[in-house]
């Protein structure tokens, strides 16, 4: 495992200018991997796609759900037991509509407001951004400086550094999930 510098281009041929640049700096055609990263969510990770089993944002979802039945049930109850006089058969059913109803709001108060922030949820931290990669496994602290100077020179956006193994030009342990530490 190694470092590893990359940076974020737009076109091909930027990335062409990229790996001619790093070339000319001294990294080998082995030690660079140019890629395209996905937007965040096609992935493609699961055999019905995405990324994740449960969206960040929905973690909380099905807890409100059971405690929205819970209320529910426990109004539909006693409105059904306390129209059944009056209405008769027809008593359990309102009393289940009318809980399933109040048992839909309580669901719906738990639910976060539109871009209410999440304690410490992934949702919080800024994913990597989709589009053209570069990156290029360095062997010390000279080579760090030379690939960063080749990237801001050409244009890079969002340089970050990263651990891993690129291997005959393949970034074998690449995660699109993992949170990049950008670099100055």
């Amino acid at each position: 495992m190694s470092r590893i510098i990359a940076g974020h281009f737009q076109l091909q041929e930027q990335i062409d200018a990229a790996r001619a640049a790093l070339n000319q700096a001294g990294f080998s055609d082995s030690r660079i991997s140019a890629f395209f990263v996905n937007q965040p969510g096609q992935h493609d990770l699961h055999a019905l796609g995405g990324d994740r089993d449960i969206s960040p944002g929905a973690r909380e979802t099905p807890a409100g759900v059971v405690e929205g039945v819970a209320v529910g049930a426990a109004v539909g109850a006693g409105i059904g037991a306390a129209t059944t006089l009056a209405t008769g058969p027809l008593g359990p059913v309102v009393g289940a509509l009318v809980g399933a109803h109040v048992g839909s709001l309580y669901s719906f108060n738990k639910m976060k407001e539109a871009g209410e922030p999440e304690g410490n949820g992934e949702n919080g931290r800024q994913p990597r951004h989709p589009g053209m990669l570069i990156a290029v496994a360095l062997g010390g602290l000279d080579e760090r400086e030379r690939a960063l100077e080749a990237l801001h020179r050409l244009g890079a956006e969002h340089i970050e550094e990263a651990e891993g193994t690129i291997a005959n030009g393949d970034w074998h342990d690449f995660d699109p999930l993992s949170i990049p530490v950008l670099v100055a």
